[in-house]
């Protein structure tokens, strides 16, 4: 990930944090959390000549790539906690 990527990664969820905070993701379609972060998409694909899916796509895959890492950390650590 590089660290414009991780810009954009962090701006969304800097966003995401503010306007989906009231809502349970496990109740909420994914479609309606995603339509409300298509502003800050939106703002970040004008900014860089792109298109609204290719932001979020990239933010797919770095979410994603995140995730792995963070599964990874947990089983390094179950591992030697065992």
């Amino acid at each position: 990930m590089t660290s414009e990527q991780a810009k954009i990664l962090q701006r969304i969820n800097a966003y995401a944090e503010k306007t989906l905070s009231d809502i349970d993701p496990q109740k909420t379609p994914v479609s309606s959390q995603l339509e409300t972060l298509k502003p800050i998409m939106e703002e970040i694909a004008q900014e860089n000549n792109m298109s609204v899916e290719d932001v979020f796509i990239l933010y797919m895959d770095l979410a994603s790539e995140v995730a792995v890492k963070a599964e990874e950390q947990f089983q390094s650590e179950l591992k030697d906690w065992t």
